[in-house]
């Protein structure tokens, strides 16, 4: 039985929405600085998704260290909330289980983060079928992988993350396809050497998954099985692979969560938030950190997170302290983003009957007819499922070079109640 969800308030100089290592780092700055300190995720626990799980299941000695310093600045934690909508230019209204929250702010700082990219093929809706990262998350939770055949595929430096903790967790790793070409990846590799601690971290992984295939300029095409995944097939060089497997991890790079700052007037410049030297967006008073200002990894986003918790707490000139560890970092930022660069072919892995809105039903077929996003949606109800069009809407850009035309609230779904919070009515 359903009951009637309760209203509270909360009043902080600085609010920083999402609990990844951005806005850790943010959370403390402002703190350490002297402000009053609010912090608000849709997790249990602070972490994200890199750090998941909090302080007790910290994966580093650097996610330790931060999680420690996070409990010392004394910040106020609101875990499990959602932030659905605006009630007022200073007020962002959130979401949990039992109620609904006000939170009034005097600077706001944006961590939202990334999530993985999912492109349609011949049968990715597939029970087994599933994000790279989204399969991780679910054996942090409690899924036995032990012993499975797992393919990972995609894109990014985070299938050999996920390939790594599989292993470790006794998952059979089949093999790794990167869809970026063997001549980028030897740049990438070539450059990581400028970045010491990466260059670390990528050869601790090579070493953690001596014998699994690594391919480049490899990617699925299809998967078939009879009630779930039974094998997924692969193209490289034109040949097409085959390969009989229990799960196929598969994610095409990232996508920033720069939905709230829409909603709330940042500018969006190529799919990211637009910010100056001080993380600081076109929205007076609202800082932005992170995976929304540029996909670029933990080093940067704790960077970045600190500058925009300082410059929000007032405290400038200790966030200029950080502008040349900021500069070495993007340059990293800019790295990934060349190295990992989609490539044309994945445009057209989808059948005319694959399902690209998979909330909703809609084919690729149907999107065909149209020329943009709106028609779209407007004739096929693409995006308006229960993901808002986070799956869809990125896989569409891709494809169609379609692009949301706005955001309106809720950017979660979201409880009549909290509705009419967000609305100024009485409760």
């Amino acid at each position: 039985m359903m009951t009637r969800a309760e209203s509270s308030s909360s009043d902080f100089e600085v609010l920083v929405v999402g609990a990844g290592p951005a806005g850790i780092a943010a959370a403390c700055a402002a703190a350490e600085s002297g402000a009053r300190v609010g912090v608000v995720d849709d997790n249990p626990a602070a972490g994200g998704q890199i750090w998941r799980g909090g302080a007790e299941h910290s994966p580093s000695a650097q996610a330790s260290a931060w999680h420690g310093r996070l409990t010392r600045a004394g910040v106020t934690f609101i875990s499990g909330a959602k932030v659905v909508a605006r009630e007022a230019a200073d007020v962002l209204v959130a979401e949990t289980w039992e109620r609904t929250e006000k939170l009034k702010f005097a600077r706001l700082v944006l961590a939202t983060g990334a999530r993985e990219r999912f492109l349609p093929f011949p049968g990715w809706t597939l029970p087994h079928v599933m994000g790279a990262g989204g399969l991780q998350a679910l054996v942090k939770s409690g899924l036995s992988i032990s012993g499975k055949r797992v393919v990972i595929a995609g894109s990014g430096p985070l299938l050999l993350a996920v390939a790594e903790y599989l292993r470790r967790a006794g998952a059979q790793v089949l093999l790794i396809a990167e869809q970026a070409p063997a001549s980028r990846i030897r740049g990438f590799a070539a450059r990581l050497a400028l970045h010491l601690a990466k260059f670390r971290q990528a050869i601790q992984l090579r070493r953690a998954l001596v014998g699994v295939p690594y391919r480049f300029g490899m990617w699925p095409v299809a998967v078939s099985g009879a009630e779930k995944l039974e094998w997924v097939e692969l193209v490289r060089d034109g040949t097409k692979t085959r390969v009989a497997c229990d799960y196929l991890a598969c994610g095409f790079h990232l996508v920033p969560n720069v939905e709230l700052a829409e909603l709330l007037g940042c500018e969006i410049v190529g799919g990211f938030v637009r910010v100056n030297e001080l993380q600081e967006t076109a929205a007076p008073g609202i800082y932005c950190a992170g995976e929304p200002v540029g996909i670029g990894g933990v080093e940067a986003a704790l960077i970045e997170g600190q500058i925009a918790g300082y410059a929000a707490a007032g405290n400038v000139t200790k966030a200029r302290t950080l502008f040349a560890e900021r500069a070495s970092a993007r340059k990293f930022t800019g790295l990934l983003a060349r190295t990992f660069a989609l490539r044309d072919e994945l445009r057209a892995l989808a059948a005319p009957e694959t399902l690209v809105c998979r909330c909703e039903d809609v084919s690729h077929g149907r999107l065909a007819k149209y020329s943009e996003w709106r028609s779209a949606k407007l004739q096929t109800r693409c995006g308006m499922g229960a993901c808002q069009g986070r799956v869809c809407g990125a896989a569409a850009e891709f494809i169609f070079g379609w692009r949301a035309e706005s955001v309106r609230p809720p950017i979660f779904p979201a409880r009549v109640e909290s509705l009419a919070v967000s609305a100024g009515a009485k409760q």
